[in-house]
């Protein structure tokens, strides 16, 4: 089998000697190289795709770049140039990995091809934004970030044995990615030629948001369903998950979304910490992908440390979850505003959606033993959500706590009753 290709992004007319260092630990693990070298300031030469070509593949020259003038509209330019021929690359098979390097303006070149590239690849980015905040530069896929610990300015004792270890974890990745696309590539010839063409199909995909206060209900409906033989993902709803299943669910053909934490939303509403911006929910219902909406985690919104959040909500009932999280109970009023978003969100769906409302609570914090607990909520909220609902979005009320197993086998059960497409209204 022919040795793996890693495609290497890193300007050179600032970062020759690390890049030389990074190309050889590279080789030496057993891969070849080919470097894009996205550089604006100087053609240094060597690379397998130089800057000239970056700039071709955007639509111009990189004369007419370097006139730009300005480093942001410069680096635009490349990042559009550098996309383009990555994905040509990658569609002719061309590499089984993508590292890059570099600071601010190289991670945000880096990162952006790798975000244009599908979930899988693997994807490793030595920056120095690493150590900071990296949401800008992950986004919603699957990205390594290695922090180098100094600049990525000459090479030291210490960022050596750091790109020594990036070098080796992205070639162990991109060889064991050569070796899963070569046996997919093999079976799926195998399977081409076969007398009998009746492939089983994949798994049916369903994606869950959801919350460490809601795991009890997410993991009973999680295996619910993949006994009954779907495919499940679970994302983690505290700003970036949720915006990840949106992507997921644009991207792939997926079953149905089952919304079972709403805190990104009520954090949108109120300001809160995991707040995921005014399009959060709304990927699978433009696709008309089935949905169910349960009110996990509506008892509480995410605060910082605790001053700071009694001071931007007073008067409330708090919990300290852990020195960085307060989380702030909702009252019935906050409770409606959550019901007016989530129904405004519904109103953009294309195809069936439904409630299942819990009457015993809606997280660990909202139960007997919880420090949210308010039994008096889940009823009259209910009732809000059922009289501003169009009559033909389905609302099922469940007699129990959203932990309780009750309550996800009926999660459960209104997922397979949705999937199987009957209709049903109030």
């Amino acid at each position: 089998m022919a040795k793996p290709t890693v495609l290497f992004i890193a300007t050179k007319d600032t970062k020759e000697a690390e890049i030389a260092l990074i190309r050889s630990y590279v080789e030496e693990a057993g891969c070849n190289v080919i470097h894009m070298d996205p550089s604006i300031r100087a053609k240094v030469g060597g690379a397998e795709i130089p800057p000239d070509q970056v700039a071709e593949a955007a639509g111009t020259t990189i004369e007419d770049v370097r006139a730009i003038g300005h480093e942001g509209e410069c680096l635009g330019v490349m990042i559009k140039g550098a996309i383009a021929l990555a994905i040509e690359a990658f569609s002719r098979q061309e590499f089984s990995a993508v590292l890059s390097l570099g600071g601010s303006m190289g991670s945000a070149l880096g990162t952006s091809v790798m975000r244009a590239l599908p979930y899988g690849v693997p994807k490793v980015m030595i920056s120095t934004m690493a150590s900071g905040y990296t949401a800008p530069f992950v986004g919603t896929k699957d990205i390594i970030m290695v922090n180098p610990v100094t600049d990525v300015s000459g090479l030291n004792s210490i960022n050596r044995e750091v790109y020594r270890n990036a070098a080796l974890a992205v070639a162990g990745m991109a060889k064991g990615y050569a070796h899963n696309q070569a046996v997919l590539t093999v079976k799926d010839t195998a399977r081409a030629f076969a007398d009998d063409q009746a492939a089983t199909p994949d798994r049916p995909l369903i994606l869950i948001g959801t919350l460490g206060a809601t795991e009890q209900c997410t993991r009973r409906v999680r295996e619910g369903l993949e006994r009954r033989g779907f495919e499940v993902m679970i994302f983690h709803t505290v700003g970036r998950g949720g915006p990840t299943l949106d992507a997921i669910v644009a991207e792939r053909n997926v079953a149905a979304v089952l919304e079972l934490s709403w805190t990104e939303i009520v954090d949108e509403i109120f300001g809160g910490l995991a707040a995921a911006g005014p399009d959060r929910a709304k990927a699978g219902l433009r696709k008309g992908v089935p949905t169910i909406f349960a009110p996990g985690n509506v008892d509480f919104m995410l605060g910082g440390d605790y001053d700071d959040t009694v001071r931007r909500f007073p008067n409330r009932r708090y919990h300290r979850h852990n020195p960085a999280i307060t989380a702030v109970r909702t009252t019935l009023d906050d409770l409606k505003k959550i019901g007016d978003r989530i129904v405004e969100i519904t109103a953009e769906a294309k195809g069936p959606v439904r409630f299942v409302m819990p009457l015993g609570g809606y997280s660990y914090h909202d139960c007997p033993t919880g420090r949210l607990y308010e039994p008096t909520l889940p009823a009259p909220f209910a009732d809000y959500v059922r009289s501003i609902l169009p009559e033909t979005v389905p609302l099922t009320e469940v007699a129990h706590h959203i932990n309780d197993a009750a309550f996800a086998d009926a999660v459960v059960a209104e997922t397979l009753d949705m999937l199987s497409g009957r209709t049903t209204t109030r």
